[in-house]
């Protein structure tokens, strides 16, 4: 297994002889308007700071080269973009949560949409769908529906993709269910100026660990979108302190993991 870590949620996984790309936001920098007032969000950080904050550490020519499938958690622009929906081939393989947004990449125009199960088999690699939440208490209604994926393959390690979620009881059944040695979250503690967290914090990172001592634990979805509050700096500052450094990687964009 090796993971590629590419800009916020996007990242290209290689699974038991498979490419696939997760979570595609291609745009260039600057070329998306900020999450916050204006767009249907309550006022943000950053709010002058058009999206993406940085640039893609690669060509979009290399990250979709040879690719099998793509996985998408939920619609969210920062997560499934225009500019993806532009480079993509429109027969490749693409992996939903659930038939709204199934709805919305066919009425974009990909032919090859498959809504995830609890079961899926692409292959002889298994997808399980799992639960999410992105957020807690009223800003659930205004994030919506998000899933995470477990891959499992006889050959290889099971990851865990949380997706976009806080540490909540369904991850940790998860965690508890199927022993991912690899798992990788959504770290960025992104929010609003009220509502709270959008999606993992320090304090949600350190509960996924205790979960899970034995496994690797990558955070990325850090510092690409306005209404981060997490730098990469200060989480490892943190886990050095903790003394969990060696368990929770924090990927700059480009960086590469062979596990």
């Amino acid at each position: 297994m090796d993971i590629k870590q590419i800009r916020n949620a996007t990242i290209v996984v290689q699974y038991a002889g498979k490419k696939f790309l997760v979570d595609p936001m291609l745009s260039e920098k600057g070329s998306m308007p900020p999450f916050g007032e204006g767009v249907g969000f309550p006022p943000a950080p950053r709010q002058d700071q058009n999206n993406p904050l940085v640039n893609l550490p690669t060509s979009i020519e290399n990250i979709i080269a040879d690719l099998d499938a793509v996985i998408v958690t939920h619609m969210h622009p920062d997560h499934w973009d225009d500019a993806a929906v532009e480079a993509l081939p429109k027969d490749i393989k693409l992996f939903v949560q659930n038939d709204e947004d199934a709805k919305v990449v066919t009425e974009a125009g990909f032919t090859n949409v498959e809504v995830l199960q609890k079961d899926t088999m692409f292959g002889d690699i298994q997808f399980i769908k799992t639960k999410g939440e992105h957020g807690r208490g009223p800003v659930l209604e205004l994030a919506g529906q998000v899933c995470g994926v477990v891959f499992k393959h006889p050959s290889e390690k099971t990851l865990y993709l949380a997706g976009d979620t806080v540490w909540y009881d369904a991850v940790q059944k998860v965690i508890e269910a199927h022993n991912p040695e690899i798992i990788v979250v959504a770290g960025g503690d992104n929010q609003f100026l009220e509502g709270g967290s959008l999606v993992m914090g320090k304090d949600d990172i350190y509960e996924v660990y205790k979960a899970a001592p034995y496994a690797k634990i990558i955070s990325n979805h850090m510092e690409a979108v306005n209404h981060w509050t997490l730098s990469r700096e200060a989480l490892k500052n943190f886990t050095n302190k903790k003394g969990i450094s060696a368990n929770i990687l924090v990927p700059d964009d480009g960086d590469s993991y062979n596990f």
